[in-house]
Order: structure tokens, then sequence, then C-alpha cells
């Protein structure tokens, strides 16, 4: 019995995924000239863009809202049922209105939408229905029909809202494609985030200075490295000749494997341990540059010393001071 309750399962997840696929194909080969209009009236317009429903079309519309602000275009939520009560107030002439309703005929919505015109805003309706009362209300429609939804019952919005959500994610990609959204750009709007912070600070902004951590000379012994990494934790020790340039690095993994090679570490030197020209990295590079090289190799490394001109060694950066600093 518990097979078969596993193998259904099984089924009825695959068929899930299989039909709201499906219902995203067929809503892509359906993208007309309303959806360029609808890319047109967003990039025109002086004021915002508001996003609202009601149920389950309300997660969709904030998830909407969230993304255009992402991708730079300035969005708020509204709630429908709410909008009569004051948050109306909230629109202004020059705002964008996208309305998202499954059946285009939700009552709130349609009460709404007159409001809205008279506030002077241009009106969107992201529906299932083209002949709806909402889509005869909008300047331009997204047909967000669905031949049926994905659940084992064909009643809770699945693939709708799925689809709904999608075209949401298409016009926000558009418009910020159609105003030349860039890099940098994103970085601005997840300053807090670790994409920001990959994509907006430098290995000098986190990295560890020579007074921070643990160095040694090619030609010092094995128990002065150990006991300068156990004074400065930081993983490693920049090797470095009388110049201060780095000739090598000797990590914690270094010590463990010599550990293991050697009955007695004790007679050898750095030299014997050490990596020789280790990948480095300069103190200008990203951050998200610094990441790849960190993690985008067979063999991940977690430290990375920083070194100047001459290969001169600056200090030294942790896959830790990229994450968490």
């Amino acid at each position: 019995m518990k097979k078969k309750s596993k193998n259904s399962s099984l089924a009825v997840g695959r068929s899930v995924l299989v039909a709201e696929t499906q219902a995203l194909q067929s809503a892509a080969t359906r993208l007309d000239d309303n959806f360029t209009r609808v890319v047109t009236m967003v990039c025109g317009a002086r004021g915002k863009v508001v996003v609202t429903g009601i149920g389950k079309s309300s997660l969709v519309a904030h998830s909407i809202a969230a993304t255009l602000c992402s991708l730079g275009t300035p969005a708020v939520y509204l709630h429908a049922g709410e909008a009569a009560h004051g948050d109306i107030g909230v629109v202004q002439k020059s705002d964008v209105v996208i309305l998202v309703s499954k059946s285009g005929a939700t009552p709130e919505l349609v009460r709404l939408a007159p409001v809205l015109r008279a506030h002077g805003a241009k009106l969107v309706a992201l529906v299932g229905n083209l002949r709806s009362p909402l889509a005869g209300e909008a300047d331009a429609v997204l047909d967000a029909a669905v031949a049926c939804e994905a659940d084992p019952l064909g009643l809770a919005p699945t693939s709708s809202a799925v689809v709904a959500l999608a075209l949401g994610h298409a016009v926000a990609a558009a418009v910020a494609a159609a105003r030349g959204f860039s890099v940098n750009d994103f970085a601005r709007t997840h300053p807090s985030g670790q994409l920001g912070r990959n994509l907006l600070l430098r290995v000098a902004d986190v990295m560890h200075g020579m007074k921070e951590i643990a160095v040694a000379g090619p030609d010092g012994s094995m128990r002065d490295v150990v006991v300068a990494m156990t004074r400065r934790p930081l993983g490693a020790a920049c090797v470095v000749d009388k110049r201060k340039k780095l000739v090598g690095l000797v990590t914690d993994g270094d010590i463990r494997r010599a550990l293991q090679k050697y009955e007695d570490i004790r007679p050898l030197k750095v030299v014997d341990v050490m990596t020789v020209n280790p990948i480095r990295v300069m103190p200008e590079t990203l951050l998200g540059d610094a990441l790849r090289l960190m993690e985008e190799r067979t063999s991940q490394i977690s430290v990375l010393p920083v070194v100047g001109a001459q290969a001169r060694c600056l200090g030294l950066l942790r896959l830790h001071d990229i994450y968490q600093h």
C-alpha cells in the first residue's frame, strides 16, 4: 500500500509540473501587441506601477510589484478591498495600474476600475478571460487564460496563478531591457543582499590586512607558522619573501596533509609545505569575481591572498568574509 501511495504522489506531482509547463508554453505563444503596448505604457509613464488583486491573485500581485521594483521599475501593491476605503490615494494620474484576476469579473476589481480611470491612471487587465468586464475596461489586456488548473480537482488556482505571475515577470523583464537596466543598476536596488554586495563591494572593502593575518617566510619552521596561524585563525598564512612579495600560501589543509605524509613535521620548512604561486586576487576586484575564483573550480578554496603591484602581499580574503562581513 505504501508503495502505491508513493507512486501515486509522484504521478500527481509530475502531472502538476507538466500541466503548468504546458500552460506557460501556451501563454508564450499568445503574446501579442497587447504585451508590447503594456511595456510601452510602463516605460512611458511618469509615475509608478500599481498592482492589485483579491485572494490568490493578490499574492500574485504582491510578487509582480516586488519583481518590478527589483528590476528598477517603481511599483506598489494595492489591496483592492481597502482601495475604496482610502488606499486608492496611492494612485496618481501618471500611474499604470495592473489588475490581476483569473475570471476578469472579480467584483472588487470591477468596481475599482472606473474609479482608477477617473484618477487618470492607465489600466492593464491581467486576466484569464478576454471577454470579461475587466478586459473591456482596460487600455491593454494580458491573456492569462489556462485550459485547466493543475490540481487533481481542477479547481485551485495553480496553473492560472503561475501564468499570471510569469506574465508579470515578463513585463518587468521587458521594461528593464527597454530601459537599459544594467548590472550596476541591479546592484543599487539590492545594496544589502548578497547579490548587491557581490556587485558593489570590492575585495578591499572586506579583506584582512597584513596586521590581521598570519605571515611566514619560506625558510621559517613549521612550528612558527602553526603558532602564527593559531594566533590569527583565518585559515591560512601568507608566505612572503624579504620584499614582502607573495611566494606561497599555507592553509589548514596543507598542514593536515603534511601530518598525514610525514611522521614528524618539525624538521620541515614552510617552503616544503606551502602552495607555490597560489591563486590570488587584487584589492580592486569585485566580490562577485573573487567568489567565482573560489567556487567555480573542481576543488573549491576558502581563502585567497590579496596582492598589489609586483605581487606585494596586502592581506587575505576568506569565503566567510564575502558572505558575512
